[in-house]
């Protein structure tokens, strides 16, 4: 079993900046492999959009085209962390956050597709105002 918990969303005015954390914990005795990490972002009445994922070893990364460049998705295994740098916020990245994790291999195509994410975390909200 794995525990996903979100931190770092809060209220900014547009242009500004957030580092979004998501701290990754195993039941005792968890023996299962090394997961991938994912962001995804939610608003009301709309789907799960995925917003960036990262590969254990970091030497994989992607990210939607409404976030290329301005946000930056890392980790930290030692600590169970993964990160979700966001600048240059816009009131359009106003959304519910979710870390989501998965053990399997997901490619260009199947990254940001929700379904296919085994855990995930209870979400943190980021407003952006105008």
């Amino acid at each position: 079993q794995v525990r996903l918990m979100e931190s770092g969303g809060g209220s900014v005015e547009e242009g500004g900046s957030l580092t979004l954390s998501c701290a990754q914990t195993r039941a005792a005795g968890y023996t299962g492999g090394s997961y991938c990490m994912a962001w995804f972002r939610q608003v009301p009445g709309k789907d799960r959009e995925g917003v960036s994922r990262i590969n254990w070893s970091s030497t994989q990364v992607y990210y939607a085209d409404t976030v290329k460049g301005r946000f930056t998705i890392s980790r930290d295994n030692a600590k169970n962390t993964v990160y979700l740098r966001m600048n240059n916020l816009k009131p359009e990245d106003t959304a519910k956050y979710y870390c989501a994790a998965d053990s399997g291999f997901l490619g260009p195509t199947t990254w940001a597709i929700a379904d296919e994410y085994n855990y995930w975390g209870q979400g943190t909200q980021v407003t952006v105002s105008p």
